[in-house]
């Protein structure tokens, strides 16, 4: 039986894909498999992964004839995973020799149904460690109470669906796949939809994923239409909260991080192609104005001045329009 599926989305990485797949041959065992989802390539990264299809073992590759995004690649790769639990990579980051074994050990020995794990940010030559904004290590726990509280940092906002294992039978009970075509932000709805709907989770100080960040070619770094799908996940997150049988406890935690999202956009918004950051302006008010409004009030009183009066000076500027129309 398949112990482990990696699965390992991967988009014109072709520069990056080498260390990448250097780092899973590191990590091969007998009962795990790699499963390289080929999110149809231009630059040469299909010749890599099909040279890999040879010579790593545990390999299956998978090609897309056009292009999903990550969200629909990593679907791709759920769909064809044979493993009692599963856990992400993506095709421009690595891990470190053995790290997939140390993961599983720590998942057999809890045994919950998602553990989650620190991980090493690479920025050109630097490198830094980021940890789960959750204090208790080690221990099984109900993830329902690691959403709150609202003002603070904590388990969903830390979204990196790669940092991390999952039990199959979150796989059965329809929790692990990705809304598909969600081109940016896509871990936004699947972690709080663990969060809500997931049994049990333990947070495991476990290093051995590094995430390559600044990437010329990610989309965190490239200023066009895909960027705005942040709203799309998050109208998500807001939709599927309210429906919660705790929506009056929730909903504050998810309103306030859109409206942080929205703020951080917006205070970066000369990296955006122009018709793309009127395109943001526009569908930011309207985000605003959807949200449930005593809610949003509560919200933008609890957040510093600078984020606050941004969001403040949207949601007048929309009112007047409306108004005067």
């Amino acid at each position: 039986m398949v112990k482990l599926s990696v699965i390992v989305p991967f988009y014109n990485v072709r520069q990056y894909a080498p260390d990448t797949l250097r780092s899973l041959q590191a990590n091969a065992r007998e009962d795990f498999e790699f499963i390289l989802v080929d999110d149809c390539s231009r630059d040469g990264t299909a010749d890599i992964l099909a040279r890999a299809e040879r010579e790593l073992p545990g390999a299956v590759l998978v090609r897309h004839e056009q292009n999903g995004g990550l969200a629909t690649a990593r679907n791709t790769g759920i769909d064809r995973a044979r493993g009692r639990y599963l856990t992400f990579l993506d095709g421009d980051d690595w891990t470190a020799p053995g790290y997939y074994g140390r993961l599983v050990a720590a998942m057999e020995g809890l045994d919950c149904d998602f553990l989650r794990t620190d991980h090493v940010q690479c920025t050109a030559r630097a490198r830094s460690v980021h940890r789960v904004p959750v204090g208790r290590r080690d221990t099984v726990l109900n993830p329902r109470e690691a959403i709150l509280p609202a003002d603070r940092s904590t388990s969903v906002d830390y979204a990196f669906a790669w940092a991390g294992v999952y039990h199959r039978r979150l796989v059965e009970k329809g929790l692990l796949h990705f809304t598909d075509g969600l081109r940016t932000a896509e871990d936004r709805p699947w972690i709080w939809k663990l969060h809500r709907e997931a049994e049990s989770f333990a947070v495991v100080s476990l290093l051995g994923v590094f995430y390559r960040r600044g990437v010329a070619s990610s989309l965190t770094q490239i200023g066009d239409v895909r960027q705005l799908d942040f709203i799309r996940a998050f109208d998500q997150v807001i939709a599927e909260t309210a429906r919660d049988h705790e929506a009056a406890l929730l909903l504050p935690k998810a309103v306030r991080t859109y409206c942080a999202i929205i703020s951080h956009h917006l205070g970066s918004i000369e990296r955006f192609e122009p018709a793309v950051a009127r395109q943001l302006r526009s569908l930011s008010a309207a985000a605003l104005r959807r949200m449930p409004q005593d809610v949003l009030n509560e919200a933008l009183d609890s957040m510093d001045v600078q984020r606050a009066t941004r969001l403040r000076r949207l949601r007048r500027r929309t009112t007047a329009t409306g108004a005067a129309a």
